[in-house]
């Protein structure tokens, strides 16, 4: 068998291109010349109809390549593809590569236009189609919706207007409508006045808060410090009052130290002290609050010819100088000694003095009050409740020395009494009525405090007899002089009774659940500490129990019988009554 040939294959090849379909009971088919589409025929040769397809995608033509003769039945090249159609290899944008070859998509039927939204009315941008953006037309309005925003705005512009007078009636009006339009005048007038008085009140309500140095606000935690403090209510100090105490405790620190050495103690080493350890700003000014809360803390005096060891006081110049005031016998080694126990009493003085001023503020404060309260001074244990103690006016400080040769000139007075005779006489006679005004404005006495104006009957108490207004005052009045008078003891016992009544249902439940008519006085208090919700140690839950048998010696008892101690409780009482009589023990003491 003789070996066969590669370009055999390739004549084969061709062959069999031109062999027509092979028929297998069907419809025939039949391939068009140069990739037409196949039709199909019928068995009597007619062609049947097919349904249009849509087009597809195709690459572009390279036009009409020419037959080359030899080449029949042989794979061309690339190169001589190029070759025939005369062109050369494309560099693209890799460079040394041809083009990719572009899809030639079919043509699509652009979609008809939207129609326009019907007057009056707006499209939202959410229902759009997904065709594309459609440009946004501003929206018609009809006459109707026209006509009542211009009546809309028209009564706005005349809220805004708010004539201050009402316009007067006009001339010809019906007795009943002039008698209605003078009711209505009479509403709108009492609204305005009612609005006005609230309004100022707001103000006097706002106003105590712009306190401090050019009347600027003060900053929260300053105006609200006694509501922020974590300590149970007593007689706190303002905020400004604790940062003065705190700084007479830095000044007390420095002028111990300086003076215990023997060292001259001047008023700029004590502020550059006291600067760097509260971070605060330390003037004259909060050395003569100091003095005048404590007069007999220091012995302050104006002297020259002091070391001072710095470029900007010069040693002939006067400085203010401290000496702590101390006993004959706070020596030691025959010297004066300011020990630490000296600083801790004069710290305590000094905080008690604070505490006070304030109690002056605040007896003013009660005298303000309707009807007025009086609570001794000594017997005081916490503020009114409505005493706002951080809006206690500041301390004015005292005179501190000055030196000799400064000659100040404070007033208009001492001004026309010192240049008498150098000034024209129109100077003089405006200086002498200067001097006649602040003589006439300083001849009033300051207050203490700002008291509290009596309340006037509010108008939703008109009809209730004025005798059950003044009983139910006095007796308010009462209820908080006893809260402002209680003890230490007296706080503590309140708060044992107030939680008896819950207590009393817990302690039956674990006599209950033991089946028992007597426990341990320990296994009690523990059991107790478990269950009660209040997170407390099993010494003060038998504070609780034996506050139990002093109150209720028939419903619970505690026994000692030789080294223990037991508790038993009646389990046949009804809790219910139980929890009322330990409710009305707690308001009774609470009333006291």
């Amino acid at each position: 068998m003789a070996q066969l040939r590669l370009t055999d294959f390739f004549g084969r090849a061709k062959a069999a291109a031109t062999v027509p379909a092979k028929r297998v009971g069907g419809p025939r088919l039949k391939a068009a010349p140069g990739g037409a589409p196949v039709h199909r025929e019928a068995e009597d040769g007619a062609p049947l109809p097919l349904p249009p397809l849509p087009a597809s995608p195709r690459t572009p033509s390279r036009g009409a390549v020419p037959a080359v003769p030899g080449l029949a039945g042989r794979k061309r090249s690339r190169r001589e593809m190029e070759a025939e159609l005369g062109t050369g290899t494309g560099t693209g944008e890799r460079g040394g590569k041809s083009a990719r070859k572009r899809l030639e998509l079919p043509a699509v039927a652009s979609p008809p236009p939207a129609e326009p939204p019907p007057v009056g009315r707006m499209r939202s941008p959410s229902r759009e189609q997904d065709g594309g953006a459609v440009p946004r037309k501003a929206p018609r309005l009809e006459p109707e919706d026209l006509a009542a925003l211009q009546s809309r705005l028209q009564r706005m512009k005349m809220k805004m207007k708010a004539p201050s007078q009402l316009p007067p009636i006009p001339a010809g009006t019906g007795a009943e409508l002039r008698g209605r339009l003078e009711t209505l005048r009479g509403l709108e007038l009492r609204l305005r006045d009612k609005a006005a008085a609230s309004g100022a009140r707001a103000q006097e309500t706002t106003a105590p808060a712009a306190a401090g140095d050019g009347g600027q606000k003060l900053p929260a935690y300053q105006r609200f410090h006694a509501l922020a403090q974590d300590q149970p209510p007593g007689l706190t100090l303002p905020y400004k009052y604790k940062v003065l105490a705190e700084m007479f405790r830095s000044v007390d620190t420095i002028a111990g130290m300086l003076f215990n050495r023997a060292e001259t103690i001047t008023f700029a080493k004590v502020k550059q002290g006291v600067q760097d350890m509260m971070r605060k700003q330390f003037e004259e000014r909060h050395m003569g609050q100091i003095k005048a809360v404590y007069p007999t803390s220091y012995r302050l005096r104006q002297e020259k010819n002091i070391p001072t060891f710095s470029s900007g006081v010069k040693k002939s110049d006067y400085q203010l100088t401290l000496e702590p005031v101390l006993g004959e016998d706070e020596k030691l080694c025959g010297r004066p000694h300011l020990s630490a126990s000296r600083l801790l009493e004069r710290r305590r003085e000094f905080n008690r003095s604070l505490v006070n001023i304030v109690k002056q503020h605040h007896a003013a404060f009660l005298a303000g009050l309707t009807p007025p309260m009086v609570v001794p001074e000594d017997k005081l244990t916490r503020w009114h409740p409505r005493f706002n103690v951080d809006e206690v006016p500041d301390i004015s400080p005292a005179e501190l020395p000055r030196p000799p040769q400064e000659e100040r000139v404070t007033t208009a007075q001492e001004l026309l009494s010192t240049a008498r005779g150098m000034m024209i006489p129109k100077m003089e006679k405006a200086l002498a009525n200067l001097a006649l005004r602040s003589a006439e404005a300083g001849a009033g006495e300051p207050m203490v405090s700002k008291a509290p104006s009596p309340a006037s009957t509010s108008s939703a108490l008109k009809g209730v007899s004025q005798e059950l207004l003044e009983r139910i005052r006095a007796k308010e009045a009462r209820k908080l002089q006893a809260l402002m008078t209680r003890d230490a003891g007296q706080e503590e016992r309140l708060a044992l009774l107030g939680r008896l009544p819950a207590m009393a249902r817990v302690l039956r439940n674990i006599f209950v659940a033991e089946k028992k008519p007597a426990l341990p006085l320990e296994v009690a208090c523990a059991r107790m500490a478990e269950s009660f919700p209040t997170q407390m140690t099993a010494g003060e839950m038998e504070k609780h129990l034996r506050l139990f048998a002093e109150l209720l010696p028939d419903w619970v008892g505690i026994h000692a019988i030789r080294t223990d101690t037991y508790i038993k409780l009646d389990k046949n009482k009804d809790v219910g009554l139980v929890v009322e009589r330990l409710t009305k023990v707690a308001k009774e003491a609470e009333a006291l």
